[in-house]
C-alpha cells in the first residue's frame, strides 16, 4: 500500500468526551446500544471525515463489544471506498470482503484504525447516538452534538475536514449547503478562534451508494494535496 506522511502512533480516540456522548446516547439513542466514537489519528490528521450517526449495524454498539467503538466496524461498504483511496492495507479489505459482520474482532478493528491513523485520517460521526435502523435523524438531534463537535475539531487540529452530506455538512458549517459544488467548494469554520477549511463532498454509502465514486474523487483530490 502506498502510505501517505505516517505520523508516530498516537491514542486512536479522545476519551476526554466519552461521558458526554454516553449520556446523549441515553436521550437520543437506542438504550440498549452504545454510542459510537470517532477514532483514527487524534493529532493533527490530514483528513477529519465527518458522517451522519451509527446504526446497530455497527458491531461496535452491541453491549457485549470491549474493544474499540468507532465508525463503520462490521460494516462492508464504506470500507470499499476506504480501500480505494489506499487508506487500509489489501488484506483488511479482502479480510472484511469475505467475512460476516458478527465475525468482526476487536483486534482487528483497532488494527484497521491504527491504519487509518497512520495514513493520517480521524473519522467520527456528527451524532454519536447510535440508533436501531437507518432512519433519517433530524436536524435538533444532530445540533445537539455541535458543541462537542467543535471541541473535537480543536482538540485533534485537523488541516481540513470532509462532511459527507447535505445535511451533516449544512448543520457543520451553518450554510445551506448543495453537492453541485461539493469538492471544490470550501467553507470556513471558526472553531476555539482558529479557521478551519470544511470541503462537503457526496455521501458515499446507503442511499447514496450510487454517489461513492465521485466521493472517492473529490476525497482523492483532497488527499493529494497535502
Amino acid at each position: 500500500m502506498a502510505q501517505m506522511n505516517a505520523k508516530p502512533i498516537n491514542k486512536l480516540q479522545l476519551d476526554n468526551l466519552f461521558p458526554e456522548f454516553d449520556q446523549l446516547q441515553k436521550i437520543y439513542g437506542d438504550p440498549g446500544l452504545n454510542a459510537i466514537y470517532g477514532a483514527g489519528c487524534t493529532f493533527e490528521p490530514n483528513l477529519m471525515m465527518i458522517f451522519m450517526n451509527p446504526t446497530a449495524r455497527n458491531i461496535a454498539s452491541n453491549s457485549n463489544w470491549a474493544g474499540l467503538r468507532a465508525p463503520w466496524l462490521g460494516t462492508k461498504n464504506i470500507w470499499n471506498m476506504f480501500h480505494k483511496l489506499d487508506l487500509i492495507e489489501d488484506i483488511q479489505f479482502n479480510h472484511i470482503d469475505r467475512i460476516k459482520s458478527e465475525c468482526w474482532t476487536e483486534a482487528f478493528s483497532e488494527k484497521l484504525y491504527r491504519t487509518l491513523s497512520q495514513n493520517n485520517i480521524y473519522i467520527t460521526n456528527l451524532a454519536k447516538c447510535t440508533q436501531k435502523d437507518a432512519r433519517r435523524l433530524n436536524d435538533g438531534i444532530f445540533k445537539k452534538y455541535l458543541r462537542l463537535l467543535y471541541l473535537e475539531i480543536a482538540d485533534i487540529n485537523p488541516k481540513k475536514i470532509v462532511t459527507f452530506g447535505v445535511q451533516v455538512s449544512s448543520i457543520v458549517t451553518g450554510k445551506k449547503i448543495t453537492m453541485e459544488n461539493s469538492g471544490s467548494a470550501v467553507y470556513n469554520l471558526s472553531v476555539s478562534e482558529k479557521c478551519y477549511g470544511v470541503i462537503p463532498v457526496y455521501y458515499p454509502v446507503g442511499q447514496g451508494q450510487m454517489n461513492m465514486q465521485k466521493s472517492i474523487k473529490q476525497i482523492s483530490r483532497l488527499l493529494r494535496s497535502n
